[in-house]
Formats: structure tokens, C-alpha cells, sequence
């Protein structure tokens, strides 16, 4: 028996977003300001402002959850600043500086940068601690581990006030004894320590990989755990019936204490959700090809999604630390509403990385902000209303924005206010256009046979430039925009990785036998964990994938099996799949070379009930919705034309709008440059298309 709501709670950098979506289709958005310093706070104030708007008490719509779902930026957060926890390792004696040596270059763009800085260690070089032991390429042992060396690491820890430990030894993905026991002994000594067993996070070959990945999860873990038990016992406390979920960057659903355990899975949390809500926008129109892109107050993610499937990656450097675990192919830009302008050492206008973030936000903001950002920007250019941020509860300040870009740009640049904000608008949106680029013509794919899904509060006010741009003539704006992200959470489903080594030549009975018994083995403890958690067997779907490659390769691809077992009938269409994914990478196969298995991996779906999909009433025509007329800027030449502004609230399906105009929703506003026109669809989309 389903219950009334599912709520999902997007915490990014200068917003946190939820949506309460019901059963019968009806979906509220809600925003608040973040707080960085206490992000449960974010939590709380959204809640009370949730309970105000629907009259009900915080423990009645919580009570009422079947789901409540957190995505968060806390673990990304604590990566980009460097706050994670005092971190201790343990590894082979001699394989100490395995996180410096990498794979012997730097990353991809700087392999051969001299003068490019190594990246700061996670652990630094006194906190690993090598332990003598041995175990050789076929699983046996040549040096049995020497356990007072992991105690005598452990007391140094102790002493150094180690608060996270990792384990990664040689070849402990063949044979883990060693790594297990060295795990028992760190229990033992360190029961308050967070520990992270490479082999149990991440057993798949590669050493490097396989040390970031554990360093990178014990890192993170201690903060992570105080995050997520403050945000379950205030939801505990204010009646959930269900554990809260969390949002993992694999685009699947977990509960607290696996988040916990798996901390690496929340890097990416909060944008990892837009394909899937790209993908239920787009549902209605038939289209499968997605660009979904998110700008909200620090940042600007894209997600390509193609023929329904979003690309994952693994083994990536991810702001310079290799992860091995899955993650949902996010770009992500310092190009939000908050992203800084400034003037660089040669005169010329910048716009970014460097954000202005919740505190103190944009100058107009009026909390202390003196940079100029791309929000004030837009406050000056006329398209964003001074006094409809947030459903008109956060006032804005056009005299503090308009006098911030006079002193900071316009002046030293000696040009004129106007033409000073719509360069940094500009600016901005030749920064995104190229990011889309990246994902979409750099990867082989033409973004013209792509639809554009606009998402995140700033988002909407540039959709249509950026279309123009990139050469695209149709776009989806929901009225969701803003709380995109939040709303993919709510449609999403819980979702584990688990994997293992499979170093073998893909042929031969013996081999397939071989990989369907490991595959059984790692989809028994997927099962059990959603059997758990109060999934039933019928609600749990398995996806099993290879990570292949021709004898004598370095490098792998990772293949989509779906869910049958290897066997002579059936190793043909695997090869065959093996050599198309190859030539779509890489273009070009090599089908009369042998193939070999590195690694396997199975992904353990928990299906979810999804709420209905709303349903607008028909509209009267636009005009029933004309609220004001206001000048804006649509030109480098900075002159101003007066155009209508129109109410999203009073507009129905069917309803047209045409450029130039603004169409203001509750949460964000609609920029519609000229030659442009938007048609609000009965899925609650606008669909905007250039005037033919």
C-alpha cells in the first residue's frame, strides 16, 4: 500500500531545493537558502517553509513519506576543500607512495606539464604506514602479513590522532586474507576509527585505483557519518516511518549507514540525479536523446544522455583524485548565478570559477557580497524581477548590483553599466556553450539531434541563448526547473554496485563457468542487502556488465551484458557487443583478435513506485496572464527594449508566450529572447522553439 508523498531534498551550494510529490500527480517546489556551516539547518528551514505553504505540521508531511530522499554536496564539498578527515594508510611495505607515483603521468591535459603542481595529497606521506606482506598475481601468499607491523602502524595513528583509516594491499582483490585480518587488528585497536578495506569497496585490479579509491572513501567517511546521522535523527524525531534515503553519483538510491560505508558514491550526488528527471521531462515528446544542463547558484552541470542511457564512468580523475567506482558522467563549471566577474591581468573580462555561493551571495543579495555576479547581471539586463526571488520572500537590491558592476567592470573597462552586465552574461554562456561541447561534439555527438532540457534556478534565464549558440532549435523548460535535480531523486530507484576481478581469456567453458559463479556470488550479497532493507525478490532487478578489451590492450571498455548467463550460446552476441562498444569508442574493432575479461560488475536495482506524472489544466490565452512590461537588454549595444512580463502561475497548456518576454514562475524566471516563442505543454513543460 502506497502512502501520500515522497519528498526529495536537493542541498547544492547556494540553494536547497524540495519537492513533495503526491500520488495523484500533484508536485510542490520549495527553495531555501543553503547553509554551508550546518546543512541540516537547509533541511529544517525548508521543511517549516513547506509546512507553512501547505498548512500542515513538519511531522505530518514527514509522517506521511514513503520516501525522503537527500542529495547532497556535503562529500564534494569536503573534497574541493580539502576538510576531510586525518587519514592513515596501510599498505604494502615499499608501495608508500603508490598515491604520488599515480600511473606514472599526471592527469589527462597535463600529462606532460611540468609545470603543472602534483595535486595535494589526501594522506600525506608520514601517515602511510607499509606492512610486510605478500600475495602474487595468482592469489597465493609468498609473505605471510606481519601483524605486529599493523599494530605498530596503529598505535602510530593513535597517536598522530588519526581519524579515518585505509587498507589497500597488493592483490588483495584475488586473495583478501590479509587485508581482512589487517581490518580485525584496526577494530581492534581503533574502535573509533572509520575504516575503508580496499578489497570490500573496490575489488578490481589496479592498484593505484584501487588505493585512491579506499584513501578517497576513509577521507570522507567521518564527515559523511555526521552529516547523514544528524539528517536521519531529525527526520526520526519528526516521525519518518522509513529510513531516509540518499542520492548516490551512480544515479541510484541508498540508505544512510550504506552511504556511509560507501562515502565515494556521494562525490557527485546532487547533479547525478538530472538525467533521470531529463528523462521523465522528455518522456511526453518521445525523445530519448537529453542535454540536460543545471545552473544553479555555484555551479552549471550537463548530463548527455543517449537512446535513454546516461553514460556512467569509472575510473576517472575527479578534481585530480582517482575514483574507481562508478559515477554518472557529470560536467560540471563554476558558471552559476553566483559565478564572480572579474577583470583579469591583461584587461580582459572573466566570468568564474570563483562563486559567490550562499554567503555571502551576490552583491544584490544585500548580505555582505561586494563582486559582481552573473545574477546581478542579469538583475541589470531586466530579466530577473528584484522582487520575485523566491516567490517575492527574498527582496533584491538592483542599485547595490547596478553600482558593483559600475566599480568593478564598467569603470576600469570604461564602458557603460549595460554593456558591462551583458558581457558578463555573455561571458557566462560562452563558458556553458563550451561545456556542452565537451560532452556532446567532443564525444562524437551532434547536440543538434539532442533536446535541451533546461534545469536550476539561473537556467531558464539563459536556455534560449544558449540554444542560439549551440545551434539548437528546441528546448523543454519545466516549471520544476529549479528543483529539477530534487524531483530526479524522487523518481529514481535504490541502486548498488558490486564487483569483482576477473582476470581471464573470454573463452572456453571453464572461463564462462567461471564468470557466472563470480557474478552469482557478488549478485547473492546485492540481493540480500535489498532484501534487507524491505525490498521483495520481485521488486529487485540485476544488470550484469564486463569490462573487456583485446588481448595485449591496456586499457578496457565496459560492456552491457543485461542479465543472462555466459555460455557457448551466448559468448558470440557478448563479443559482438564487445566489438561494437569498442568501435563506438575508439572507432574502429579488431574481431579477429582474442578477447579477455578484467573485470565484472552487476548493478542491483530496488524498483520504486513512481508518482504519477502531472497534468496541467487547459489555458485561456496568455494575455490573462500579462503581469507588467519591464526594459531589458538583448544586445552588446546595451539599449533597452520595454517587454511583457508574464505570470507562470496564470498560464495553462496551450498558452503561448513570444519573444522578447519573461515568464516569471515561482522559483525561477524564463528568459525568451527575441525570435523565440514558448508553449506551455500539459506536462507542466514550456516548450520553446525559434520563431520560423
Amino acid at each position: 500500500m502506497r502512502t501520500k508523498y515522497r519528498l526529495g531534498v536537493d542541498a547544492g551550494g547556494t540553494f536547497t531545493d524540495f519537492v513533495l510529490a503526491g500520488d495523484a500527480g500533484n508536485v510542490s517546489l520549495f527553495k531555501t537558502l543553503s547553509t554551508p556551516e550546518d546543512p541540516t539547518k537547509a533541511i529544517e528551514n525548508g521543511l517549516s517553509l513547506m509546512a507553512e505553504g501547505l498548512g500542515l505540521k513538519q511531522e505530518e508531511i514527514i509522517s506521511e513519506c514513503d520516501l525522503c530522499i537527500n542529495g547532497t554536496t556535503v562529500g564534494l564539498n569536503a573534497l574541493i576543500q580539502h576538510k576531510g578527515a586525518k587519514t592513515g594508510l596501510i599498505c604494502t611495505a615499499g608501495h608508500e607512495d603508490s598515491l604520488e607515483i599515480r600511473l606514472g603521468h599526471k592527469e589527462d591535459g597535463y600529462r606532460y606539464d611540468a609545470e603543472y603542481p602534483p595535486a595535494q595529497m589526501l594522506v600525506p606521506r608520514y601517515l602511510r604506514r607499509g606492512v610486510q606482506e605478500r600475495v602474487l598475481s595468482n592469489g597465493s601468499v609468498r609473505t605471510a602479513l606481519v601483524e605486529e607491523d599493523v599494530r605498530a602502524a596503529c598505535t602510530f595513528f593513535l597517536e598522530e590522532g588519526v581519524e579515518a583509516v585505509a587498507i589497500s594491499l597488493l592483490w588483495s582483490v584475488l586473495n583478501p586474507a590479509h587485508e581482512r585480518r589487517a581490518a580485525e587488528i584496526v577494530r581492534e585497536m581503533m574502535p573509533g576509527a572509520f575504516l575503508t578495506v580496499g578489497s570490500e569497496l573496490y575489488p578490481q585490479v589496479r592498484e593505484y585505483t584501487r588505493t585512491s579509491t579506499a584513501v578517497t572513501n576513509a577521507y570522507l567517511g567521518p564527515t559523511l557519518k555526521r552529516y547523514v546521522d544528524s539528517v536521519d535523527r531529525y527526520f526520526a524525531d519528526h516521525g519518518a516511518k522509513y529510513p531516509v534515503r540518499y542520492f548516490q553519483s551512480n544515479g541510484g538510491l541508498a540508505i544512510g549507514g550504506a552511504m556511509t560505508d560507501r562515502s565515494v558514491y556521494a562525490i557527485n550526488s546532487g547533479p547525478a540525479s538530472a538525467p533521470q528527471a531529463g528523462l521523465f521531462v522528455s518522456d511526453p515528446f518521445e525523445q530519448k536523446n537529453v542535454i540536460t544542463v543545471d545552473m544553479g547558484g555555484t555551479s552549471f552541470d550537463i548530463t548527455l544522455t543517449k537512446d535513454g542511457n546516461t553514460n556512467l564512468n569509472k575510473n576517472i580523475d575527479f578534481l585530480r583524485y582517482r575514483i574507481g567506482v562508478p559515477m554518472i558522467q557529470v560536467e560540471t563549471l563554476g558558471a552559476g548565478g553566483g559565478s564572480i566577474g572579474w577583470i583579469d591581468d591583461m584587461g580582459l573580462l572573466q566570468v568564474g570559477p570563483q562563486s559567490a555561493g550562499a554567503d555571502p551571495g551576490p552583491v544584490c543579495y544585500g548580505q555582505g557580497g561586494t563582486e559582481p555576479t552573473v545574477t546581478d547581471a542579469n538583475i541589470v539586463l531586466g530579466y530577473v524581477n528584484p522582487g520575485a526571488l523566491l516567490g517575492g520572500r527574498m527582496a533584491l537590491d538592483r542599485d547595490k548590483a547596478y553600482a558593483a558592476i559600475k566599480q568593478r567592470i564598467a569603470d576600469p573597462l570604461g564602458i557603460s553599466v549595460e554593456k558591462a552586465a551583458y558581457g558578463i552574461f555573455t561571458i557566462v554562456n560562452n563558458n556553458m556553450v563550451n561545456g556542452i561541447r565537451r560532452v556532446s561534439v567532443e564525444r562524437g555527438f551532434d547536440p543538434r539531434d539532442f533536446v535541451l532540457v533546461a534545469a536550476g534556478g539561473a537556467g531558464a534565464a539563459h536556455i534560449t541563448a544558449l540554444a542560439r549558440e549551440m545551434g539548437t532549435d528546441s528546448v523543454l523548460v519545466p516549471k520544476l526547473a529549479s528543483g529539477l535535480c530534487a524531483f530526479g531523486q524522487v523518481i529514481s530507484d535504490v541502486k548498488y554496485n558490486y564487483m569483482a576481478s576477473a582476470p581471464l581469456r573470454f573463452e572456453g567453458e571453464e572461463a564462462f563457468a567461471q564468470l557466472n559463479r563470480l557474478f552469482s556470488e557478488i549478485e547473492e550479497q546485492g540481493i540480500a542487502h535489498l532484501e534487507a532493507d524491505g525490498f521483495a525478490r520481485d521488486n529487485i532487478d540485476v544488470r550484469r556488465s564486463m569490462d573487456m578489451r583485446y588481448v595485449g590492450q591496456v586499457h578496457e571498455c565496459t560492456v552491457d551484458i543485461g542479465n543472462f548467463d555466459i555460455a557457448a550460446g551466448t559468448a558470440d552476441q557478448v563479443k559482438e557487443a564487445f566489438h561494437q562498444r569498442h568501435e563506438q569508442l575508439y572507432t574502429y574493432s579488431e574481431r579477429h583478435n582474442a578477447v579477455e575479461v578484467v573485470n565484472i560488475e552487476s548493478t542491483i536495482y530496488g524498483r520504486v513506485a513512481k508518482p504519477n506524472p502531472p497534468r496541467l489544466g487547459a489555458g485561456s490565452g496568455a494575455e490573462g496572464a500579462l503581469k507588467s512590461q519591464r526594459p531589458m537588454i538583448f544586445s552588446s549595444d546595451g539599449k533597452a527594449v520595454d517587454c511583457p512580463v508574464y505570470d507562470g502561475e496564470k498560464l495553462g497548456a496551450g498558452d503561448e508566450v513570444a519573444g522578447p518576454a519573461v515568464i516569471e514562475e515561482v522559483t525561477t524566471t524564463i528568459v525568451i529572447e527575441p525570435d523565440w516563442q514558448a508553449l506551455l505543454h500539459e506536462s507542466g513543460s514550456y516548450v520553446l522553439r525559434r520563431k520560423v
